[in-house]
């Protein structure tokens, strides 16, 4: 409806049937888009949109920040206690900030959009780090109410980010010098033990596999059919291509083919004429070395006559397609040419296989191949160029921002460093298992931060000690506001003993 201090449609219209109509239109307006204040709230609605301002915007917020982070907060520290989630199918008993976060909706949007935040806080720490999830949302709970707090009292909101900033940026770099490296198999149970809610079972688990896979290996987490917890090594490098034709196998009960000492050929083109391959197929034949061909594909004369030739015992041969897809199928080739010593027969750079000698073959001591995989065992010929390799995929790593390439990155330096660890995890109901799946995770995530990054004093005694630090920071700072900013975070630091026992029952 117009409000009372709006133009009279009389003083616009000349006749009473004009005044009449432009008041009609009006009057549809305001329904539409319902223009109103009030004395608690001043919004705008637009089609379902509401914008709220002011101390009403700030009040909403803050009490869907407060939801959340108080559900997410009952996790925290060694005391932690667990958060039932009503899901479909069976409910779920979890211990993890993340998981927490993500599953709370709240039924108000503005409530909703100050969870968010939280939501947001929670995922970018568990992508970044892999744990301390619930630490950064409570600290990130206090941050934004001290600085409501501070708006709300005049100072300007921009001014505080800055302080803020600039005062996490000097702690960090203090943190990062005091920090010590992880020191054996004792720091790496601890660790994993913590964070997995103070379960040496769990940290005497990832101690195990970390030795046998090394720092740069992958840990794996799988859900087992049976109640038991077991932790199994796949060594060497598994590619997930098997066999091209089941006439390759040579173990007839395991359905595998199974070669010893073999030698590999390694290239990204597809082999159709057997006059390609016969000049290594006769080599390796006089050598009495098995010969496993990795190609693009092998089709029509020449598949059919390594197939025939196999049968008759006349030679001992496998093929596999390459692995991936496009520029990853080549750095994968790549790695397994490293890895084997063999010579990348790649088309791009006029490596013909007709062409290739007996001394561009690799070498692989042992080879394992079923209907959907490959495992290759090897003793990289060059441990120099073997190191170089890892140490690019580890700067590739640490510049990309895709979670997929991380993953697949990662899975390759394992590969090529180690191998692979996969626990496979056993409980006795589906909620117990997602549950200790999910403490694992967060086991595994922080142990590998520690590694890479190095471990402090625990229980948030590390923060409090940076808290004296806060002052000399807030020194440099010229703006009275941005001082208020660094203010905020001394106070939040040193609240963090606090928050180590549990808020609410």
């Amino acid at each position: 409806m117009a409000t009372s201090n709006a133009i009279t449609t009389a003083s616009i219209f000349g006749s009473p049937s004009q005044a009449t109509l432009r008041r009609k239109v009006t009057q549809r307006q305001n329904q539409r888009f319902n223009f109103g204040h009030s004395a608690r709230r001043l919004s705008v609605r637009a089609n379902a949109k509401e914008i709220a301002f002011d101390q009403d915007s700030r009040r909403a917020l803050q009490s869907g920040i407060d939801k959340l982070a108080d559900a997410v907060g009952l996790t925290l520290g060694p005391r932690g206690r667990n958060v039932v989630l009503d899901e479909y199918g069976s409910p779920k008993v979890v211990n993890d900030g993340v998981t927490i976060a993500r599953a709370i909706e709240l039924p108000d949007p503005m409530e909703n959009a100050g969870a968010a935040l939280i939501r947001e806080v929670a995922s970018k720490t568990n992508d970044s780090a892999g744990d301390g999830t619930t630490t950064a949302s409570v600290l990130a709970r206090e941050i934004i109410k001290l600085g409501l707090l501070s708006v709300t009292s005049g100072a300007n909101p921009v001014s505080i980010k800055k302080g803020i900033d600039k005062t996490v940026i000097g702690l960090i770099e203090e943190l990062e010098k005091r920090s010590r490296p992880v020191k054996g198999r004792d720091d790496i149970k601890a660790v994993a033990s913590i964070s997995a809610g103070n379960d040496e079972l769990i940290g005497t688990m990832i101690a195990d596999a970390i030795d046998k896979v090394g720092p740069d290996g992958v840990l794996s987490i799988e859900s087992s059919s049976s109640f038991e917890t077991t932790v199994e090594v796949e060594e060497g490098m598994e590619i997930d291509r098997g066999y091209i034709s089941p006439q390759f196998v040579t173990n007839p009960e395991k359905l595998i083919c199974e070669f010893e000492n073999a030698r590999v050929l390694i290239t990204d083109q597809k082999i159709t004429a057997i006059k390609d391959i016969i000049p290594l197929l006769e080599k390796t034949t006089q050598l009495r070395a098995p010969l496993l061909i990795i190609a693009e594909d092998v089709t029509g004369e020449a598949l059919a006559t390594l197939v025939v030739n196999k049968l008759r015992g006349i030679i001992n041969v496998a093929a596999i397609k390459a692995p991936g897809f496009g520029e990853r199928r080549k750095a994968m080739l790549q790695d397994i040419a490293i890895l084997t010593g063999a010579e990348f027969q790649a088309s791009d750079l006029g490596l013909l296989v007709e062409q290739t000698e007996i001394d561009q073959l690799g070498l692989a001591r042992k080879v394992t191949i079923s209907k959907d995989s490959t495992t290759i065992i090897a003793d990289a010929a060059s441990k120099d160029e073997l190191s170089s390799r890892i140490a690019q995929l580890k700067k590739e790593l640490s510049e990309t921002d895709s979670v997929y390439d991380s993953e697949k990155l990662a899975e390759r330096i394992a590969k090529l460093s180690g191998g692979v660890a996969v626990i496979k995890v056993g409980a006795a109901t589906e909620t117990e298992l997602e549950d200790r799946k999910l403490r694992i995770e967060d086991a595994k995530n922080a142990t590998f931060a520690a590694i890479e990054e190095g471990i402090v004093p625990g229980g948030g005694a590390a923060l409090v000690h940076l808290s004296t630090l806060v002052p000399a920071i807030k020194e440099k700072l010229e703006d009275a506001d941005e001082r208020l900013g660094a203010d905020i975070i001394q106070k939040v630091i040193q609240l963090t003993i606090c928050f180590r026992e549990p808020m609410y029952d």
